[in-house]
């Protein structure tokens, strides 16, 4: 927890770096609390602390520059007294030379501009030109294999989507059919409850009206399929008595068999005419 002058401290030191980094232009508006000053704080502390890195670094630069400058100015002195010239002596294109020279053995980083140094520091920078492009070569084969790879996989995502874009309909498709399966399953249902209540009524009914179980539909169907048996019966017994039908029999023998022909037909009639009625 910041203490209330800890806290005004931190927010006047806050202000005032961001006066500076802003400069003429206004600070942008953001919403004031702890956290946020804490942030801007810390920020702060991190700036102040590089800049001063920084004018340290600079001011360390400055001063090896000036030690260089004066050395140089020294070891030229030494050179051209040492040979008997002046800077005045030398003409512009020597004094170009030597200041490309002087340039090439800074950026080759040798101590002098002896060819014993020169030669080293150039065998250098081709060893490192050949890594380069050795390096340059290598990164080319496995980007030409990354792209192959890239490609490869774009086609696979782009089947994937399609895919999955197929799954989704087929999904929708078999979510549409199950919905109205289960609306006719439940209107199935519905009917299947109304239809037993229905039954249930109706038996109620007939058992209060005390009907004949006979005279049900079931009971119908039975005894018309007993009729159409017993005609089927009948058949073969007249196909029996057509036979006789052309003999002369003795009287007494043809009208018992007469009257017994006729009992049965008789029966077999009052059996059928009944089945007929309770058809009806």
């Amino acid at each position: 927890m910041w203490s209330p002058f800890h806290s005004s401290c931190v927010k006047r030191s806050v202000n005032s770096w961001l006066s500076e980094v802003f400069g003429d232009q206004s600070v942008p508006h953001f919403e004031v609390n702890t956290r946020t000053v804490d942030i801007l704080f810390q920020l702060a502390q991190s700036s102040e602390a590089r800049c001063r890195d920084t004018a340290l670094l600079s001011e360390d630069l400055k001063q090896k520059a000036s030690e260089y400058q004066a050395e140089g100015a020294h070891i030229r002195d030494i050179l051209l007294q040492g040979v008997g010239l002046s800077c005045s002596s030398v003409s512009k294109p020597a004094s170009d030379y030597l200041s490309v020279l002087v340039d090439n053995a800074m950026v080759l980083g040798v101590r002098d501009t002896s060819l014993r140094s020169f030669m080293p520091a150039v065998n250098n920078l081709t060893n490192e030109l050949l890594e380069e492009e050795k390096s340059n070569r290598r990164l080319e084969r496995e980007l030409r294999a990354l792209r192959k790879r890239l490609g490869t996989t774009l086609v696979l995502r782009s089947n994937l989507q399609e895919d999955v874009n197929q799954t989704i309909k087929s999904q929708s498709v078999e979510s549409a059919k199950a919905e109205e399966r289960m609306l006719n399953m439940d209107f199935v249902r519905a009917k299947a409850k109304e239809l037993s209540s229905r039954r249930e009524r109706a038996e109620a009914q007939l058992v209060s009206r005390n009907m004949n179980k006979s005279l049900t539909h079931q009971a119908i169907v039975q005894l018309s399929e007993e009729a159409t048996a017993l005609k089927q019966e009948i058949i073969p017994l007249k196909n029996k008595l057509k036979p006789y039908m052309d003999l002369s029999p003795s009287p007494s023998l043809a009208q018992v068999k007469i009257e017994e022909a006729k009992r049965e037909l008789a029966a077999i009639g009052s059996q059928l005419q009944m089945n007929i009625d309770l058809e009806l």
